[in-house]
């Protein structure tokens, strides 16, 4: 979601115009209206105030993200020396070399 979608969201769930919270912002009517539209990206701060004129909080967080593959191996694979490798990855090449012959 962007800022912009995240404003007018707020903003018509309070039953407010792009003119109203204009008002309130001290702003222009054409200043909301660029950043619903997404033609101007607001910092965090202006979006905070402009979310608070509207009685809402403005709430980031951070999440791990989830890559698709068991961290734990990757730990245990880099910890492996270079020979321990290449020894380990032999069989993978053996494989696609004969996968490629086909």
């Amino acid at each position: 979601m962007t800022a912009g979608q995240l404003l007018r969201e707020a903003r018509e769930r309070h039953g407010l115009t792009q003119k109203q919270l204009a008002i309130r912002a001290r702003t222009s009517q054409a200043a909301i209206s660029r950043i619903e539209r997404g033609l101007v990206s607001p910092t965090v701060e202006t979006l905070e105030k402009l979310l608070a004129m509207v009685n809402e909080e403005l709430v980031l967080e951070a999440r791990e993200l989830d890559w698709g593959h068991d961290v734990t191996l990757n730990r245990g694979n880099l910890q492996l020396s270079v020979a321990e490798r290449v020894a380990k990855a032999e069989p993978f090449f053996d494989f696609a070399q004969a996968l490629r012959g086909r």
